[in-house]
């Protein structure tokens, strides 16, 4: 029993202060209410609710964790493959130069990559740069395939200054270095600025396709006018101007008396009211022979 003392001073005591007080040895622990239980709405809770916290508590434990640990993006491409949007297939057009290894290196995609968390304008960037490459389009096409669109650079000749060949566009502009044996059809043009003039004998060469296949390399001399080199050695002096009426003139030569098949070194056509042939050491000298020792000489080739 209390003293009267104490039981006025439990009557002073507030509801939730005389719960709180030390309760008599006779009741029983096990009957005993929670104090939390009692303090204001914390009452209500249900019985779960400090599992449910704990839980929450280490749930969120472990995000922080990831996340300082910078595996955030790999957890959560994981979770987002497992849900069905990871990258299953990549679709290609539009290459024909660019091995489609080389695309996939770029695109940069590993096992559990996500098509929802992949970084199409980074991977079109990496495209880009890409020496080939004139323009690309990565396109996310749900909820697994990757489209990639692919505009190539137009290789037209091949470019040699002193030991280095490249492939250059129409334009004269670089496309890479790497040169095999599937660009020997196009037309080497050397020296300093040939890249730049390449359409110019290009195209005069293409209105004589029976020569064409002939040339080998076309050298611009003091950027002024071309030399051409033929597959046999024969090295063709084209004039400043009107180069289209020369090579005319070449092909007609040709076809009457066989003049680029000749024992012959070079073939000057320079001069527009003249053409002038330079033997070989053994022709001149046959021909010294032939001539009672004239030695060489020049004469129009109609006339040879």
């Amino acid at each position: 029993m209390l003293s009267l003392a104490r039981k006025r001073t439990r009557d002073l005591l507030t509801p939730l202060e005389a719960e709180l007080a030390p309760r008599g040895r006779g009741v029983a622990r096990l009957h005993r209410q929670p104090v939390w239980r009692s303090a204001g709405r914390l009452a209500h809770l249900p019985r779960w609710t400090g599992s449910a916290a704990a839980l929450g508590f280490l749930t969120l434990t472990i995000g922080y964790g990831i996340v300082i640990g910078g595996h955030g993006r790999l957890v959560s491409d994981a979770l987002l493959s497992a849900a069905g949007f990871g990258i299953e297939a990549v679709k290609l057009s539009g290459q024909r130069e660019i091995n489609e290894f080389q695309i996939l290196e770029a695109l940069e995609i590993h096992e559990g990559t996500s098509l929802a968390l992949f970084d199409a304008a980074g991977a079109r960037a990496r495209l880009d740069q890409m020496a080939w490459v004139k323009n690309a389009s990565v396109m996310k096409l749900y909820p697994s395939t990757l489209q990639i669109n692919i505009e190539e650079r137009v290789p037209y000749a091949l470019w040699q200054r002193g030991d280095l060949v490249s492939i250059v566009n129409e334009s004269g502009d670089v496309i890479t270095d790497e040169v095999d044996g599937r660009y020997a059809n196009l037309l080497l043009v050397v020296n300093h600025g040939a890249q730049r003039r390449a359409t110019e004998i290009n195209t005069a060469l293409e209105n004589v396709p029976a020569l064409r296949p002939r040339v080998r390399a076309a050298f611009l001399v003091s950027d002024r006018r071309w030399d051409l080199q033929l597959e046999n050695g024969i090295s063709i002096r084209l004039p400043e101007g009107n180069i289209d009426a020369a090579l005319a003139d070449l092909v007609e030569m040709d076809e009457e008396s066989g003049l680029l098949s000749r024992d012959i070194v070079a073939i000057d056509m320079r001069l527009a009211d003249r053409v002038t042939v330079r033997l070989s050491d053994e022709a001149a000298e046959e021909r010294k022979i032939m001539t009672g020792g004239e030695g060489r000489s020049g004469r129009k080739e109609r006339d040879t």
